[in-house]
């Protein structure tokens, strides 16, 4: 995984990214509308998505949807529910025996504050989630998000900040900080 970045727009890495994601689009594409029983399908896919096979006992219920899909690192005994989002370019990594409720999603890119910068730059930090987490339906987790072992993240929960190991996070209300 890489650590909390700053990317040009309008750079060779940029362009190589948006490469990536266009292909990955493609794969996704077609996982998403393969039979649910075809497994050796689904394993192809798979692994052309994140570059290596899925670990022993990783279980990802289609659809699924990845942006850059090779900084995704998935522990043995994960499991992915429906519909679930890795936005995965500053790297992803779900330790042993984690649980993803249908519909959360992971980001860790965005975008400076400042209205000049928005459009110059993607800011990008790495997710970490230890072993035995269970995220809810429909959580959304931030950059440079870590949650820490035995962890549980409620539905609907936007995480911002680290979450230490077994503990509980609830909560999505947005809060004004400044006016531009």
């Amino acid at each position: 995984m890489s650590s909390d970045r700053l990317m040009r727009i309008r750079s060779a890495e940029f362009q190589a990214m948006a490469e990536r994601v266009l292909q990955v689009t493609e794969l996704t594409s077609r996982l998403n509308v393969l039979p649910f029983e075809d497994e050796a399908g689904k394993a192809e896919l798979f692994e052309q998505i994140l570059g290596k096979p899925l670990p022993p006992r990783v279980t990802i219920y289609p659809p699924f949807y990845t942006d850059h899909g090779l900084n995704l690192d998935l522990a043995e005994r994960v499991f992915i529910n429906q519909n679930c989002t890795f936005l995965d370019y500053a790297g992803i990594r779900l330790g042993e025996r984690v649980m993803i409720g249908p519909k959360v999603t992971f980001i860790t890119n965005g975008h400076p504050v400042d209205p000049e910068e928005r459009r110059l730059y993607l800011t990008g930090a790495p997710i970490d989630v230890a072993e035995n987490v269970w995220i809810g339906a429909g959580a959304t987790i931030l950059p440079g998000v870590s949650i820490g072992r035995d962890a549980v993240v409620a539905a609907g929960a936007v995480v911002a900040d680290d979450v230490p190991p077994a503990s509980l996070v609830t909560g999505s209300k947005a809060t004004v900080h400044r006016k531009w």
